[in-house]
């Protein structure tokens, strides 16, 4: 197989497992730490309107959905890239940091939690990823 088609292959199945490990922390996650009282978290506008009533521990969760997912991503796309694995598991790094902004931009967060999760989750648990899979260690 080309090695550049090989290459998207892997990110792509990379985020998709990413994607799958994020969801699924946070469809658990409310029965570990369940959302306050009165909190809609089935949407974005739910979300929105009692972001205010979450306390730090409500966000545990969140954040260990981004990290762990980005971290799979990660190792899935460093594992099986065929060439540049490191690169590979950057790219779904940045991808998911990107989804990251985004929900920073959307959801009003708190400022301490926005700068942990895009600080912490993404890039530094893609080069994790990436470490954990490179034969060189």
């Amino acid at each position: 197989m080309n090695s550049s088609l090989r290459n998207t292959l892997v990110v792509i199945a990379g985020l998709i497992a990413g994607g799958i490990v994020n969801m699924g922390i946070i469809m658990i996650s409310g029965s570990i730490i369940p959302a306050p009282n009165g909190v809609d978290v089935t949407t974005m506008e739910g979300l929105k309107e009692t972001m205010h009533l979450f306390e730090p521990k409500h966000f545990l969760f969140p954040f260990l959905a981004h990290a762990f997912g980005t971290l799979v991503g990660a190792i899935i796309a460093g594992k099986f890239a065929a060439t540049n694995q490191k690169t590979m598991a950057l790219i779904v790094g940045f991808v998911f940091l990107i989804g990251g902004t985004i929900n920073v931009y959307l959801l009003p967060s708190p400022m301490w939690f926005n700068a942990v999760d895009l600080i912490g989750a993404y890039i530094p648990m893609a080069l994790i990823g990436w470490k954990l899979t490179d034969s060189k260690n």
